[in-house]
């Protein structure tokens, strides 16, 4: 068995959902070292976070923006948590519901994952920095 960990950065990105499935497997080189195993992605923040879905049309992550939005609403009158603005609690109710892991099977050194399938990095501030991953390749 394999065990490869490390911690990444990725750049900033603007509110919205991004696929970055090339940016994290290119972080991580050893996967090509993986025959059967698994790549797991943890992000290490509360006001954004990770999923897969499709990975062609760009209007599938529009609508996840839009849909989001109108699930978790910004300036709701029973938040009391909004130190850092309008978007700071609905952005932590974002990354909950959509989750701060995810785990893709790895089959002779790729990802596998559907055609149409991609990681996102789902950004819910209004302005944010990079965010911190932790990559956790393990397999043989």
């Amino acid at each position: 068995m394999k065990l490869f960990q490390k911690e990444v950065v990725l750049p900033s990105y603007s509110r919205g959902f991004h696929i970055v499935t090339n940016q994290i497997v290119s972080k991580i080189p050893e996967i090509e070292k993986i025959n059967n195993g698994f790549l797991q992605v943890f992000i290490k923040h509360t006001s954004a976070s990770l999923t897969i879905n499709e990975n062609a049309d760009p209007t599938v992550r529009e609508d996840f923006e839009s849909h989001i939005n109108i699930l978790v609403p910004e300036n709701a009158s029973y938040y009391k948590h909004d130190y850092e603005g309008s978007d700071d609690m609905p952005s932590h109710i974002k990354s909950s519901l959509m989750g701060a892991s995810v785990q893709v099977p790895v089959t002779n050194g790729r990802l596998n994952m559907g055609i149409w399938q991609g990681i996102y990095l789902c950004e819910h501030r209004n302005y944010a920095s990079g965010r911190n991953l932790v990559l956790t390749l393990w397999g043989i």
